[in-house]
């Protein structure tokens, strides 16, 4: 099983791909929906980041998002109709950074042995990062789509790792490498 630091790593790959497919588009193109019943790019950025929050909170450390306003907007049970009145771009941008150095702090507390109880954090942290890793992989295939389809852009080369393959088209962590 890949150790907490090795993770790290690979989600921070993981990010800098996103940020690959997002960072050279317009705050017109990030916003944008191709439809009523899709989300625009920058949706996806701040759900990624939303998932990250949250599961770091609800299984390793209880503590309060980082924009509490954005909670409501980024959480999937939200319909995609209701998607639409997305914050500035640069709000996106530094609520995705405080919640991965969120992240990081509270994987390296866990994998230092800072924490109540190292072992089983340990083991929750191991798969809690591989789940936010292909999850951040997840919304970057449709990110991609949006980018290359609609918006005629081309896409960013694959990952440079052998950790990462492609699974029913998807880029994906390999949990056993």
């Amino acid at each position: 099983m890949h150790e907490v630091t090795a993770l790290l790593r690979e989600y921070d790959r993981a990010r800098a791909y996103t940020d690959d497919l997002w960072k050279d588009l317009t705050p017109d193109e990030i916003t944008w929906r191709p439809h009523e019943n899709s989300s625009a790019i920058g949706w996806h950025l701040g759900h990624q980041a939303h998932v990250a929050h949250f599961m770091v909170r609800n299984l390793t450390a209880a503590e309060p998002s980082p924009d509490p306003g954005l909670d409501g907007l980024m959480d999937s049970a939200n319909p995609e109709k209701f998607r639409g009145a997305l914050p500035t771009v640069e709000r996106l941008g530094t609520f995705r950074d405080t919640v991965a150095e969120r992240v990081h702090a509270r994987m390296n507390d866990i994998a230092s042995g800072r924490v109540g109880t190292p072992d089983q954090l340990t083991v929750v942290a191991r798969h809690l990062l591989v789940a936010l890793i292909n999850h951040e992989y997840q919304h970057d295939q449709w990110i991609g789509e949006v980018r290359a389809n609609d918006l005629g852009h081309t896409l960013p080369a694959d990952p440079d790792t052998d950790q990462v393959s492609r699974l029913d088209g998807y880029l994906v962590l390999n949990p056993i490498a």
